[in-house]
């Protein structure tokens, strides 16, 4: 456990899954502000409206910051397969 980081004693257990593929950037931002952001069913309709709205900004925010990690990691595993001796692999990769 991360220092700082209280879990809670009210666990949920979700199971995501997909068919011939990893999961898209999209698909983790949707995930990733889920655990973010919560509203209660019970809350004012305005609050859910608004707290509803601010999730939609959240995972454009992380969709678009997980596309960077890929790009920067595809550059990463670029340059190593590149100084390894395996330009053809590393170009394979770049073009992804």
């Amino acid at each position: 456990m991360m220092p700082g980081l209280e879990l809670s004693n009210d666990f949920k257990v979700e199971v995501h899954t997909t068919q011939g593929r990893g999961f898209s950037p999209e698909e983790v931002a949707e995930r990733c502000a889920d655990k973010i952001i919560s509203v209660s069913n019970g809350s004012h309709p305005a609050i859910q409206a608004q707290a509803n709205a601010f999730k939609k900004q959240v995972v454009k925010v992380v969709d678009f910051y997980l596309r960077e990690a890929i790009k920067s990691d595809r550059t990463t595993i670029y340059n190593a397969l590149t100084d390894a001796g395996h330009p053809e692999l590393a170009e394979l990769i770049r073009r992804m």
